[in-house]
């Protein structure tokens, strides 16, 4: 049997669902805590070597971007944080530190602070030395690597250079030795007048592209922090990891407490009668007697879940005024009814049953008399109930003679 549809929650609902689920939602978020210490205690010991170089451009084989008011540096640094972490630098760092390289590139990374021609490459070790060598080594191995890179790049282009420059000081003594040939005034002359002109200018520019070339200097770039040992761990992080463990527990004892308000039908206050049922929590004593005679009956049913109706009853009629007139039954029939409940021991699937089950009958279930084991305030105590000895003499009986 169903339920009845909920209603729909504001932020009032939301506190109370905290309110009656504090000690799972608290439990949840010591746990999350706990979980991570647990994982801080637990967790390898890490240090960071930072090494910060900066690049010079060297003109040679280098990839460039255009200079603007957001790119202010030629270099492609982004290009360049990614040779520093490449397979021929680690290969070449692991000749310093040892070690494999294709491990050593997973534990370097490489940062390019915005607007500025620097690279900070930053080495992770289980210990402070090993992370200032790491850092320190992969600095030297890149500036190494990208020195060696432009000075090939140098070296090929000296060659070509001169390469060309013996060739044209080829064609130009052949052309020396056709113009000596012919006579002055000839078109022979001439035109091997204007070929020894065009290849001795030719030879000028090579041999100054040559000269500057051999006196080029390869300016890489150079190491303005060396790496040193940190003083401090960088891992693990407290605030991350018990942070994290907060919210985490945090997550879980949301979850949790709405999971099991959701799915948990034991009545265990008075609020949750009307909250699970949509039956009207009854009030005690006089006012309970005004409810029943404002409905206009004379005779009610008291069906205990839980607890013993007789008991409930004669508690019940206790509090009546003097000849109220209305008699309280627990068997026999009669048009109305109320369901004395057991807080704490009945489930709401139960109650609304039960309250189906006597409008099928014919009777007006008129609301549930709430019966709390441990004697909440407002509430009628199954202790107490249990303590008093009803009298011997039927008191449904005796009422019902009298009326």
């Amino acid at each position: 049997m169903s339920l009845p549809p909920r209603h729909s929650r504001d932020l009032a609902e939301y506190g109370s669902v905290f309110r009656r689920r504090r000690s799972i939602a608290l439990t949840c978020l010591l746990l999350g805590v706990m979980g991570g210490i647990g994982l801080l205690w637990t967790a390898p010991t890490a240090y960071l070597g930072v090494a910060e170089v900066q690049v010079s451009p060297t003109g040679l084989g280098e990839q460039e971007n255009p200079v603007t008011t957001r790119q202010r540096e030629a270099l492609n640094l982004d290009t360049e944080a990614q040779i520093a972490q490449s397979s021929v630098v680690a290969t070449n760092a692991s000749r310093v530190i040892g070690g494999d390289p294709e491990e050593l590139r997973s534990l370097v990374s490489v940062d390019v602070p915005p607007n500025s021609g620097i690279l900070r490459i930053s080495f992770t070790s289980p210990d402070a030395t090993g992370a200032a060598e790491g850092a320190q080594a992969f600095a030297d191995a890149y500036l190494a690597h990208r020195l060696a890179s432009a000075e090939a790049v140098l070296t090929e282009r000296k060659r070509a250079i001169l390469a060309k420059l013996r060739l044209v000081n080829s064609q130009l003594s052949t052309a020396l030795i056709t113009m000596s040939r012919h006579a002055r005034g000839t078109p022979q002359r001439a035109l091997a007048a204007h070929q020894e002109t065009v290849l001795a200018r030719q030879a000028t520019a090579l041999s100054l592209r040559y000269d500057i070339l051999k006196t080029t200097a390869v300016t890489p770039g150079t190491v303005i922090t060396p790496a040193t040992p940190p003083a401090t761990a960088s891992e693990p992080l407290p605030a991350v990891y018990v942070g994290g463990g907060l919210f985490a527990g945090i997550l879980l004892g949301v979850g949790a407490a709405f999971a099991r308000d959701r799915y948990d039908t034991r009545l265990r206050t008075p609020a949750d009668v009307e909250r699970l049922t949509n039956l009207a929590l009854l009030p005690q004593g006089e006012e309970f007697a005004a409810v029943v005679a404002a409905a206009g009956h004379r005779s009610v049913l008291v069906e205990g879940l839980g607890v013993e109706p007789a008991h409930v009853a004669w508690t019940l009629e206790e509090g009546f005024p003097p000849l109220s007139g209305i008699l309280l039954v627990t068997a026999g029939p009669t048009d109305a009814a109320v369901l004395a409940v057991a807080l704490g021991r009945i489930r709401a699937p139960w109650v609304i049953r039960t309250a189906k089950s006597l409008k099928r009958r014919g009777m007006d279930v008129l609301g549930v008399i709430a019966v709390d084991p441990a004697g909440a305030p407002g509430t009628l105590a199954v202790d107490a109930l249990r303590s008093q000895q009803p009298p011997t003499v039927d008191i449904p009986q005796q009422r019902r003679d009298l009326l």
